[in-house]
């Protein structure tokens, strides 16, 4: 298991240090805490787009444009993936 560029191995020597700095009583109120403050987080991220969106709109701009971007990607993206399997399939399945 990797999370960003943290192996399992260290994830564990952090848990383990947590664990004997705060004590496994203190534990579920730290993470509450920390839980609380990622949905804050988000949300305050929320509403700063819906805030950017809103602005965007009443000064005309159009903002589907990325929306319209993101598909082409998707599209180009398949297109590759199928030609790489096309071309990969039978060396695959010769394996």
């Amino acid at each position: 298991m990797h999370f960003l560029f943290i192996s399992g191995a260290e994830i564990f020597v952090i848990l383990v240090i947590v664990l004997m700095l705060f004590g496994a009583d203190k534990i579920p109120t730290l993470a509450r805490g920390l839980g609380k403050g990622m949905r804050q987080l988000k949300d305050a991220t929320n509403e700063i787009k819906r805030e950017i969106n809103q602005t965007a709109e009443k000064q005309g701009i159009d903002t589907n444009f990325t929306k319209d971007i993101a598909n082409e990607v998707t599209k180009i993206k398949n297109k590759v993936q199928d030609n790489i399997d096309e071309i990969t399939g039978p060396i695959k399945r010769n394996l």
